[in-house]
């Protein structure tokens, strides 16, 4: 199964603008009532989807009745990273009376770099059971532990019907789970059954990337662009929504033409991202880490979560071209710089395992592959440090609050060893204290007051990106890394 990475070479190929990050800490999510009109044995729900955190239970659509009840329709990752579409089948029919798993995919997804497309394909007028609800991942269809098929020409009892069951996104109406995942391009098509080619198509190096659509959405689809900024009004309290209030100025606008607006809760600008399956941002990397640091925020807010140091790398490593970051410290005591792929273990060893590494310290001291070479301003909280990485020349030169330390002389990457072109990573580490910061590779999570693209016009950045340098995004890998 490919991992999506961005539509690099796709030239005047579809393009998403915009995701939805959502972030479970906040309680975030979308919502609207169901129409018992809505045609229950044939519709798809197709989206594109980044993880941010493994190994829990990740809502990615589900309709409950709020606060009541154990009959649910809920599709979502699982503790073991696996997908899994539960739901109950209507009465008189194979499996009625109770909820049960329908599918359960066999492949995990554990990648917090990619971006997956994933298509759920429900029609039970089929004659042949196995073509009654199929699950595709990139395309492909997904090999399953469980695959129930519902009798013919049924349909699930609890989805998405009455005015007590909402088509809810990344929200657990009952329970009050959440997801945590960037999600882009939400079509629900209702009475219309569509394989993934009708959303995706794969380009000329092999990449599967987005289509735009040009079906029907049927009378009671929808399709959420997550363009709009707007947050929406009224109820927001923690697992109950108001599904009056949705509208075309909000980020749960409808797309579709049925004006099915979704409810908004708990959204910031911040949840409204740049980062897509076109153009995919750099995050931390939850899987490539040191002790026990946890990241929030879509993968971009890191907490050592202990006293005793912890550390973690970008998803985004390029071997060649300039690159531009910013961290925001949220504490103090932290730690930055770049590290080479693919010596000792990063995540085994550490802060200064990689070699060659080049670090700037939170008490002013620069060094290469861990010995002290300079001393220079210290930093703390609310401070901004940037990190100019110069893999054409072998340099790195740091900033703090716009202006570059030591003079804007650069440090040599080959001061001690000769890097193999490898790639280097952005990292972080920390020595005592419990620390946090935010990361900025052009999509930021903390507040930007300038606005501030690179030459390329990616990225929001709180200072000017320096002349050359560019944004950690697969559109400008695919030009300079």
């Amino acid at each position: 199964m490919p991992s999506i990475l961005g539509a690099n070479g796709n030239q005047g190929a579809y393009e998403i603008d915009h995701s939805y990050m959502i972030d479970s800490a906040a309680a975030s999510g979308l919502a609207r009532f169901g129409n018992n009109s809505r045609n229950g044995d044939t519709f798809t729900i197709s989206f594109w989807v980044k993880r941010t955190k493994l190994g829990t239970n990740q809502i990615l659509v589900c309709s409950k009745a709020e606060d009541s009840g154990s009959n649910a329709f809920v599709f979502q990752f699982t503790a073991a990273d696996k997908i899994q579409i539960q739901g109950q089948p209507q009465a008189g029919t194979t499996g009625a009376g109770a909820n049960r798993t329908v599918i359960l995919t066999t492949p995990v997804y554990r990648d917090p770099s990619a971006w997956y497309h994933i298509v759920y394909r429900h029609d039970t007028t089929q004659g042949t059971a196995g073509n009654r609800h199929r699950l595709y991942v990139n395309g492909v269809q997904q090999a399953t532990d469980t695959n129930d098929a519902l009798d013919q020409n049924t349909e699930f009892l609890y989805f998405y019907n009455a005015s007590s069951f909402p088509y809810a996104i990344g929200n657990d109406e009952r329970d009050n789970l959440f997801g945590d995942w960037y999600m882009a391009e939400h079509h629900y098509t209702d009475g219309v059954s569509n394989a993934p080619t009708e959303f995706a198509e794969t380009n000329s190096n092999g990449v599967w990337v987005p289509k735009f659509y040009q079906g029907s959405h049927g009378t009671y689809g929808h399709y959420l662009k997550f363009n709009e900024v707007g947050a929406g009004s009224g109820t927001t309290a923690v697992g109950e929504h108001d599904y009056t209030t949705g509208s075309a100025s909000t980020i749960g606008a409808d797309s579709s033409g049925n004006d099915h607006h979704f409810h908004v809760q708990g959204f910031g600008a911040k949840n409204h991202t740049e980062d897509t399956p076109s153009n995919n941002f750099a995050t931390l990397n939850p899987i490539n880490k040191f002790a026990s640091p946890v990241v929030s925020e879509g993968n971009l807010e890191y907490d050592s979560n202990s006293s005793s140091g912890s550390s973690m790398v970008s998803t985004i490593a390029p071997s060649n071209g300039k690159w531009y970051c910013e961290v925001k410290l949220l504490t103090s005591t932290l730690t930055v710089g770049v590290a080479e792929v693919g010596k000792i273990p990063f995540r085994n060893v550490g802060g200064g395992a990689s070699r060659p590494q080049i670090d700037y310290s939170y008490g002013g001291d620069v060094r290469i592959d861990e010995s002290d070479i300079d001393d220079e301003a210290t930093y703390g909280a609310n401070d901004i440090i940037g990190i100019l990485l110069n893999l054409d020349d072998g340099e790195v030169i740091f900033q703090k609050n716009g202006s570059s330390i030591n003079s804007g002389t650069a440090y040599n990457l080959h001061t001690n060893t000769t890097h193999e072109n490898t790639g280097f990573y952005v990292q972080t580490h920390t020595g005592s204290g419990n620390t946090k910061a935010s990361f900025n590779f052009g999509n930021p999570m903390f507040d930007i007051s300038s606005g501030n693209a690179d030459a390329n016009g990616h990225g929001n950045f709180e200072f000017a990106v320096p002349s050359g340098y560019f944004a950690l995004c697969t559109k400008n890998i695919a030009e300079y890394g």
